[in-house]
């Protein structure tokens, strides 16, 4: 099983996010779990590999290259794929990947993040995302998901279908019992809504 995991080109302010880091990947070492990743040589990424490496297990790196020609790339991984854009790293993330998880990260952890939730809604992949609630770390994020449910922009079912966890083995084992949501109702209630009768 191939997980990828979106996270931070940085460490973080706090040690409890290395240390959550570091327990994601043994967990991964110890369940024989291939890691996917950005291919950085530096945060938090280089933390999940460099743990992953130390015991021996595959770590496959996906990087655009305008990232690795800045000397980020970690090239003592299993696998170093090198695409042309970050849109293509995504794609190739979606495609060699089983399942997803989000660690506290930015803007680029955001958009990964952002995308798989926007696939599994519309069913263009049918893939657990598990969000890694380090800290609170995503609190704030969960609050707008909320405040976007009671605004109209997001269904309910779909944030409820969101799996958060601040436990990494609880977390896992939500993903694994991870159901799609069929897409008929709802794509009917936003025609109705729209008057598109």
């Amino acid at each position: 099983m191939k997980i990828c995991v979106f996270c931070g080109s940085s460490t973080g302010k706090s040690e409890i996010y290395k240390n959550e880091a570091i327990k994601l990947a043994e967990y991964f070492v110890k369940n024989s779990i291939s890691l996917v990743y950005g291919g950085a040589n530096v945060g938090i990424m280089k933390i999940l590999a460099e743990t992953m490496l130390d015991h021996g297990k595959e770590v496959i790196g996906i990087m655009p290259k305008l990232l690795v020609e800045k000397e980020v790339a970690h090239f003592g991984i299993t696998e170093m794929i090198v695409v042309n854009s970050m849109a293509e790293r995504k794609e190739k993330m979606v495609e060699i990947s089983d399942a997803f998880i989000a660690l506290p990260g930015g803007f680029g952890t955001l958009d990964e993040l952002s995308e798989i939730l926007t696939f599994n809604q519309l069913r263009i992949i049918d893939k657990p995302l598990g969000i890694l609630n380090v800290n609170g770390f995503f609190d704030k994020l969960l609050d707008f998901f909320d405040h976007a449910v009671a605004e109209g922009y997001v269904r309910s079912e779909h944030r409820n279908n969101i799996i958060v966890d601040s436990d990494m083995k609880s977390l896992l084992t939500r993903m694994n019992a991870y159901t799609p949501l069929s897409m008929g109702k709802w794509i009917e209630d936003i025609h109705e809504e729209s008057g598109n009768l």
